[in-house]
């Protein structure tokens, strides 16, 4: 954790301090109705204030596919910074192919002014981690900071190239989030425990692969638990199954029994004949389903088997529903569970980290996010750590 610089490591007076952030949020009309990724650079920008620096925010916003496009402009994000940090904020106007007049503009700015830049990837060089960009954007400031885990995984110039132009380190969002995962896979208390769940086992086959050598027990759930149990010769009705993935299911199987690792199935299912809120439901055993109906939770006995697992475990490592939490009443298992989770956080006998959309989206509807120990908000980000795969934003700032 400490081979990056943080905030107390430079001397910002006097400077302009490059900070990459996430501005990629959500926006309806025109207005943006999440806030959260700005409100996590909070510290950063008080601390770089407060020690005589000027920050100014890089971020891409959608796919402009590396052409100005006015419709991806941040210019809009302006009002959303200054309602969050009560200081002046200005856009800065440009297509990254010559930053002079941008540079002047920074120049002529005014102490405690935060400055937006233009969305980086109006210019195709920005996913192509491109020097030249890299060197163009490095020229406008003094300091570089990294505070989009969310972006990490990405070499673009923004937060890889220009990493290594600037004296570079880690904003205090990335530092939080760093530290979080270190305690949750770096250099846990053990055991660790793990939930995975989702729709389907192909998109986390690697996710799936690194877990079983880092935690003690597995909690499948989700879509992803009926290939498991279809694996294991059980049949699933019409639930959500990938049966061409048997054979990996097995071999993960394997796998997990030679590494210790215990992969933890429902016992019980929630069954219904729709896939729609409110639908008929019943709950049976896993080997007692009815075949013309499909899985969409897991049952009060494997809800209970979870919690019991989660006693056992000093850390738990979160990613993915354990059944269509979105439809009432699927939500049941997920939200018991996310509940019964916080509950041992708070009483301080369990480290909790979780992170993915449908994950943080589950742990907001059962009204947790705030009892967990971390909740990531980093998408692709967070499925590539926990995949245990390097993060080009990550090791750039690593000195």
């Amino acid at each position: 954790m400490s081979s990056f610089k943080k905030l107390e490591d430079f001397d910002f007076n006097g400077k302009r301090v490059l900070v990459r952030a996430d501005l990629n949020v959500p926006v309806a009309d025109g207005k943006v109705t999440d806030n959260t990724r700005i409100v996590r650079l909070g510290p950063t920008m008080s601390h770089i204030i407060e020690h005589g620096g000027t920050p100014v925010l890089l971020s891409h916003f959608g796919r402009p596919k590396g052409q100005v496009n006015a419709e991806f402009s941040l210019e809009f994000i302006v009002d959303a910074v200054k309602s969050a940090f009560g200081q002046p904020v200005e856009f800065v106007k440009t297509d990254w192919t010559n930053v002079d007049a941008a540079k002047a503009q920074l120049e002529a700015g005014a102490k405690g002014t935060i400055y937006i830049m233009e969305n980086t990837r109006f210019h195709p060089g920005e996913e192509a981690n491109d020097a030249e960009l890299a060197a163009r954007m490095a020229s406008l400031g003094n300091i570089y900071l990294n505070d989009a885990f969310s972006a990490a995984h990405r070499a673009h110039a923004s937060t890889e190239a220009l990493a290594r132009q600037l004296p570079s380190g880690a904003g205090r969002a990335m530092e939080m989030e760093m530290s979080a995962l270190e305690a949750g896979l770096g250099k846990p208390k053990k055991p660790v425990i793990a939930l995975v769940g989702g729709a389907k086992v192909s998109t986390k086959l690697d996710l799936l692969e690194n877990l079983i050598h880092k935690v003690e027990a597995l909690v499948i759930g989700g879509g992803m638990a009926n290939t498991f149990l279809h694996s294991q010769g059980i049949d699933v009705g019409k639930s959500l199954c990938e049966k061409d993935l048997a054979e990996t299911a097995r071999r993960i199987y394997d796998k997990a029994a030679d590494a210790n690792c215990a992969i933890i199935l429902p016992i019980d299912g929630v069954v219904a004949w729709h896939f729609e809120a409110n639908a008929p439901n019943r709950t049976y055993g896993v080997e007692a389903m009815d075949q013309t109906g499909m899985m969409l939770d897991v049952g009060d006995h494997s809800i209970e088997r979870i919690k019991g697992a989660i006693d056992e475990a000093k850390t738990l490592i979160w990613n993915g529903p354990l059944g269509a939490f979105e439809l009432d009443p699927f939500g049941k298992g997920t939200i018991e569970v996310a509940k019964y989770a916080a509950k041992r956080t708070l009483d301080g006998k369990l480290t909790s980290v979780a992170g993915g959309g449908d994950t943080v989206a589950a742990l907001a509807k059962a009204k947790v996010v705030n009892d967990f120990t971390y909740v990531s908000t980093a998408g692709g980000a967070f499925l590539e750590w926990m995949e245990g795969k390097p993060l080009p934003g990550v090791q750039a700032i690593k000195s």
